[in-house]
């Protein structure tokens, strides 16, 4: 150990709290009757280690903004977090441990973000919590260069690492592939991964199915990597004051993002069950948990703990109460001498919008020929960049397809890396994720839970089925991230059926907490880009075109304020009264409005509803909902090129769907549109054959 590490000091009490950890990751699972207690009890040092010596953190304030950041990628092990939050003094009891896994608990299977304090995010399925933590240590550099881009190395109060365990499972899912190459083009020197190499998981020894050098890896990635072997001597030893030494080395290490290979025997000190998979994921048993205390000097009370070693591992909350003052005080002289910075910190801080932004969003013209709203939502984010410093975001190497790129704006990147095409620097806006969507995904999520920026991500609409985990997460965690999906259907044309969504708008509709937005033209972009701002308890997925669509007469039709709503009247009946109503969205909103022309001009009432977002509609009251869908009216056409399976709510016994229940083809787009029935004549007669089954008219041709 250096010199100048600070001194670790691991006594006899510091020993008896890791077994301490290990009696209780046992006895909650014995009493759960399920759950992960192998790794829990093998990673004890490592994880005590973290929370009572190396991070900077106050278990009294858990949301305080100078902390260290924690991520346990390996989200089963949620012991090795709740346990660590009992005895580090969080707001955590005995009890909440022996509640494990039960309902209403603080102690649920996966650690919860927003459910348990001191928990920083759901990691949930494995793999996400590395790039999670990568996200995180994006955004503390993106924080950093928005409020203290000047200050010496490790001086600013924005200044903190970010720490993350790891296991197995996570290494090989290939999303920690994904972000863990992106993190090592950042350069991130604030993070520190601890990778439990213990060659367990489920269907045991993981020779099974995984040969790779994992540290090598990293090292290829261009991480810096250190081994810490504990299992390497018989008998077995758990080197603390090596461990300890690594994170300090790690620490040191300011140009690179650190991966420490910890070699661990699960379930130690178990002694039949330690080292099998046995031990991973089911309940020791009571005659080995005997056997286990009985090695650690334990009585066979379940719970039982020394009140001496709960005392001595919650000094830490005093360390950490002063730790926070002293942040306190250099956080007070940065905001004296930064009133606009410390104005924008507030306001991050609650992610409030700044008075007067809507002024900057741009408003369109009528034009016949129009503006694919993927080109649409280019100028937006251009007008918004200027008001907005907190929006910033990229896309998975499609920038120039998604639009995702504000003009002007550097790219965020070690200034080596950056590229004639785009420039930047490491405080930079721009985004760069590289043909990594699942990626992406993970550290989005990251960076919406670290701190009040707003971060966005795209790719084509289909590809988002790459990075559905990561979607599912940010809407279970309610998180404000915007992901702009373009090339939204069989618009995309000559690329084919690989390349065109026809299930994916009502799979994502399925998500429940996501808000799937397809607008009918520039200005429903620009209202949906509002919406999505302006919500911050909930994730926004944009379907955006890439073909031009017409940008429509608002002094002939109505506001593309009612983008806002999720749906609303865009073009009325004559005489206010439909006999038939055609709702559709994104690209199929104007062969509905042709679609009326018609209609009208035979003598059938038809009123136009655009409906950019059923989320958002089915979020309004009642009597909404029934101005603009009423009951009476039965016969009703809904149009979206993809399956009509979302629509069915909508469309009632009587309706009638222009959908595509099949893959697509390549061809030119508007070949598909004719060929595949989005046709303002096949509206007109889908219509018919819906006034038909309510007993409207009689005779028509039905278009079935």
């Amino acid at each position: 150990m250096a010199a100048t590490d600070p001194a670790l000091n691991w006594s006899d009490l510091d020993r008896k709290a890791v077994d301490t950890t290990r009696v209780l990751a046992m006895d909650a699972v014995e009493k759960a009757g399920n759950g992960h207690p192998g790794t829990a009890m093998s990673l004890a040092p490592a994880a005590y280690l973290l929370f009572n010596r190396v991070m900077r953190h106050d278990p009294t304030d858990p949301e305080w903004a100078g902390r260290d950041r924690f991520v346990l990628s390996c989200g089963h092990s949620s012991l090795t977090l709740y346990i660590q939050l009992f005895l580090n003094g969080y707001s955590l009891s005995l009890d909440d441990l022996k509640s494990l896994r039960q309902w209403d608990s603080l102690t649920p299977g996966h650690p919860e973000y927003g459910h348990t304090p001191g928990v920083e995010i759901t990691t949930g399925p494995l793999g996400q919590g590395i790039g999670n933590a990568i996200g995180m240590a994006m955004s503390a550099r993106r924080e950093r260069g928005l409020f203290d881009p000047d200050a010496p190395a490790g001086e600013s109060p924005f200044d903190h690492y970010v720490y993350s365990i790891a296991s197995d499972g996570d290494i090989e899912e290939g999303v920690s592939h994904e972000s863990s190459a992106i993190a090592s083009v950042q350069k991130l020197g604030n993070l520190v991964v601890i990778y439990d190499d213990n060659q367990i998981s489920i269907e045991d020894d993981t020779r099974i199915a995984k040969n790779e050098d994992v540290g090598k890896r990293y090292e290829a990635y261009g991480w810096h990597v250190q081994t810490v072997n504990w299992s390497g001597s018989d008998p077995y030893v758990e080197d603390v004051e090596e461990l300890y030494a690594a994170i300090q080395a790690a620490k040191a290490v300011t140009d690179k993002p650190s991966f420490i290979v910890l070699k661990t025997v699960i379930g130690f000190p178990a002694p039949k069950k330690r080292n099998t998979g046995k031990i991973h994921g089911s309940a020791l048993g009571a005659a080995e948990i005997t056997a286990t205390k009985e090695l650690l000097g334990f009585t066979d009370e379940p719970f039982a703990i020394d009140d001496e070693v709960v005392k001595h591992a919650q000094q830490v909350v005093e360390r950490g109460r002063e730790a926070r003052a002293a942040w306190q005080e250099k956080f007070d002289a940065w905001a004296a001498g930064n009133a606009e910075g410390k104005a924008l910190f507030d306001r991050l801080a609650t992610r409030s919008l700044p008075e007067g932004w809507l002024e900057a969003l741009p408003e369109f013209p009528a034009d016949a020929k129009g503006l694919a709203t993927r080109a649409a939502s280019g100028k937006i984010l251009e007008a918004l960049a200027p008001v907005l410093p907190e929006l910033w975001g990229g896309s998975a190497d499609l920038a120039e397809s998604n639009n995702t790129t504000m003009k002007g704006e550097p790219s965020f990147i070690p200034a080596e890396y950056a590229t004639k095409e785009f420039p930047g620097h490491e405080y930079g806006r721009t985004l760069h994720f590289g043909i990594r969507e699942h990626g992406m995904g993970s550290i989005l999520n990251g960076i919406a839970v670290h701190g009040g920026t707003r971060p966005y991500g795209g790719t084509f609409l289909v590809f988002s089925d790459y990075m559905r985990g990561s979607v599912r997460l940010s809407a279970l965690m309610k998180l404000p991230v915007v992901f702009v999906w373009t090339h939204d259907s069989i618009g995309l044309g000559e690329d084919g059926p690989t390349h065109q969504p026809i299930e994916t708008l009502t799979a994502l509709r399925a998500i429940v907490g996501l808000d799937v937005v397809r607008p009918a033209d520039a200005n429903e972009t620009a209202y949906a880009w509002r919406g999505a701002l302006e919500h911050t308890d909930r994730p926004t997925a944009l379907a955006l075109s890439r073909q031009n669509l017409p940008t429509l007469d608002r002094s002939k039709y109505a506001s593309a304020e009612g983008t806002l709503k999720g749906g609303y009247i865009l073009s009325e009946a004559s005489g206010g009264t439909p006999q038939v109503i055609l709702i559709a969205s994104g690209s199929e909103v104007s062969i509905a409005l042709t679609a009326q022309e018609r209609l009208e001009a035979s003598g059938t009432p038809t009123r136009v509803v655009s409906m950019p977002c059923q989320e958002w509609f089915f979020q309004q009251d009642v009597a909404y909902q029934q101005q603009v869908l009423p009951h009476g009216v039965k016969a009703r056409v809904t149009v979206e090129a993809g399956i009509r399976m979302s629509w069915d709510r909508i469309l009632g016994d009587a309706g009638e769907a222009v959908s595509i229940e099949h893959y697509g083809a390549s061809a030119p787009a508007a070949v598909l549109f004719e060929q595949f029935g989005f046709t303002a004549d096949n509206v007109v007669a889908k219509a018919h054959a819906s006034l038909a089954k309510v007993g409207e008219i009689t005779g028509h041709k039905t278009g079935n």
